[in-house]
């Protein structure tokens, strides 16, 4: 999921369903596609608070090694690799 912060000019990055999950990642082009570590929460997800500008990015969760698209977001992008990122407008 992908959703507007608290404090202005963040977003949070929720990755949410991780049973059994050991370490979990977020990269995209706001960051370069370096893999970022996320914050596990007491209900088992991971979220991560990311500040950006203005613009529309493209993203991924790494799970335990695995690229992964957010399943809560519907809006996705073709990559080079033949699969799909997915999209996040900042406003």
């Amino acid at each position: 999921m992908f959703e507007k912060g608290r404090k202005k000019g963040t977003y949070r990055f929720v990755l949410r369903s991780t049973n059994g999950v050991a370490k979990v990642t977020l990269a995209g082009d706001f960051n370069n596609w370096q893999p970022a570590q996320m914050r596990k929460q007491k209900d088992g997800s991971y979220v991560s608070i990311v500040p950006l500008a203005p613009g529309t990015y493209e993203y991924k969760f790494i799970v335990d090694g695995r690229w992964v698209v957010d399943e809560e977001n519907g809006a996705f992008a073709w990559n080079p690799y033949g699969s799909v990122n997915s999209v996040a407008v900042a406003e």
